[in-house]
């Protein structure tokens, strides 16, 4: 979502390139094109203002550190400013010193409140809680319902009640009981899912002001659609003036959104970004990281995060069991492949995993890419590999002509991209087997990087 932002900034910075000292002069244009940058980016006007005023503050006159270019000075200052303006430290979920942790859920009708909530439990469930759901939305058809459906999915505990009129005094019967329930069945965090509309109203403010005198909630976040820009900033700040919100659930950052909404929510609230929603997947919901999001944004990519992730979803043993052998020489059969394409499956869309790399240096070109990636073709290479015996997985050189036909068959494919998968691999295994001879290998062990 921070693709055209990042380019523009990159852009920015060149006009800095081969000056000695930054003076008024030649930082001016600089400053002009990151405004304009953020200001199509849907950064809050005000927002833009103050930082750019603090980042000419900084940057006029200051003698360029003898390791900085002037450009990469002011990257520099402008990393620190727009870090400063998310906050510099990730929040934290703050718990009750008696449970069950109450976490309130606002937001206007199609925020994704409801989805949110799920994947909220599935996180804490991923943390070794045991979560609690309950809707009192009595207002919108199935919306109970639906919440239902989602605790299913994630196996997590849901009290359903019993039928309810659409009114307050069924929202805060239904909120008493679901805090009952939590603490006769030892479940430590209760997610409240409320009702939303369209717009703010009267009876909406007042019904969260009631479940939140009556549960006194440790954390009530708003969930904001990031896709809606602006408007989601006015309204987490009209909720957060009646409510008082402890922070910030941000969905669909993984949409064409231009990431203003993010930089200017916490600004203008003054509450912090606790959670990204980053996909429509349960497990798609990250803890909100400032600098890692800065570093997205001046396209240093978010390499944090993508170890973070490899950690999660990729088996350790069995990745280094394959570099030995594919380094070795021959090792690197088609059954590795397959399973490296399972493992990679897990960590997520190939679109957003591409997001996280550098967006300069050997990765630029393939950010600009990631919105043209077939996630289906993944899918068809490991019906290509199952339609094949043991036997050829493990010997490719045996697939001749009629065994090519017949794996198109099974695997609903084509000859023509059977030839292309076996000349991918076979450039693979040559690319390894040069790695190995280099020695790369032994390299990569002496760098100790996690999750290589």
């Amino acid at each position: 979502m921070f693709e055209n932002l990042s380019e523009k900034l990159q852009h920015a910075f060149k006009s800095l390139r081969g000056q000695a000292v930054l003076n008024d002069e030649n930082i001016q244009e600089s400053l002009r094109e990151i405004r304009l940058a953020l200001l199509e980016a849907d950064v809050n006007f005000k927002v833009v203002k103050q930082l750019i005023d603090h980042i000419q503050e900084k940057a006029v006159g200051q003698q360029v550190a003898s390791a900085l270019s002037p450009g990469e000075q002011v990257v520099k200052l402008v990393h620190d400013e727009l870090v400063e303006t998310l906050g510099r430290d990730s929040a934290r979920i703050k718990f009750a010193s008696q449970p069950p942790t109450v976490v309130l859920m606002a937001g206007l009708q199609g925020s994704g409140k409801t989805s949110t909530s799920g994947k909220l439990a599935n996180w804490f469930k991923n943390g070794g809680h045991r979560p609690l759901l309950v809707s009192v939305d009595v207002y919108r058809p199935a919306a109970r319902e639906q919440l239902k459906v989602v605790a299913h999915a994630i196996r997590a505990n849901i009290y359903e009640g019993e039928g309810a009129e659409p009114n307050t005094a069924a929202v805060e019967r239904l909120a008493k009981e679901a805090r009952r329930e939590a603490i006769n069945t030892g479940s430590d965090v209760l997610i409240v899912d409320t009702a939303g509309r369209l717009h703010i109203d009267d009876q909406l403010m007042e019904e969260m002001q009631s479940l939140k005198k009556l549960l006194n909630p440790q954390e009530i976040l708003f969930v904001a659609d990031a896709m809606t820009g602006q408007d989601a900033v006015r309204s987490a700040d009209e909720f957060h003036k009646k409510l008082s919100l402890t922070g910030v659930v941000l969905t669909k950052m993984d949409g064409d959104a231009r990431g203003g909404a993010a930089l200017s929510i916490r600004q203008v609230t003054g509450q912090p970004i606790k959670f990204i929603g980053t996909g429509e997947k349960y497990d798609a919901l990250e803890p909100f990281h400032p600098d890692r999001i800065v570093s997205r944004i001046m396209g240093m990519g978010d390499i944090l995060s993508l170890i973070e992730k490899a950690g999660q979803h990729v088996d350790k043993k069995k990745a280094e069991d394959m570099a030995t052998r594919a380094l070795a020489g021959d090792g690197f059969s088609l059954e590795d492949f397959r399973d490296q394409l399972r493992q990679v499956k897990k960590m997520g869309s190939l679109q957003n995993l591409m997001g996280m790399l550098p967006s300069i240096g050997p990765f630029a070109g393939l950010q600009k890419h990631a919105d043209k990636v077939d996630e289906k073709q993944i899918n068809r290479i490991e019906a290509i590999i199952n339609s094949m015996t043991a036997h050829e997985r493990m010997h490719h050189e045996v697939i001749n002509g009629s065994r090519r036909k017949r794996i198109a068959r099974g695997s609903g494919t084509s000859v023509q991209e059977i030839n292309n998968l076996l000349r991918q691999y076979a450039q693979m295994r040559k690319m390894f087997k040069q790695m190995g001879k280099a020695n790369f290998g032994r390299k990569l062990a002496a760098m100790k990087l996690p999750g290589m």
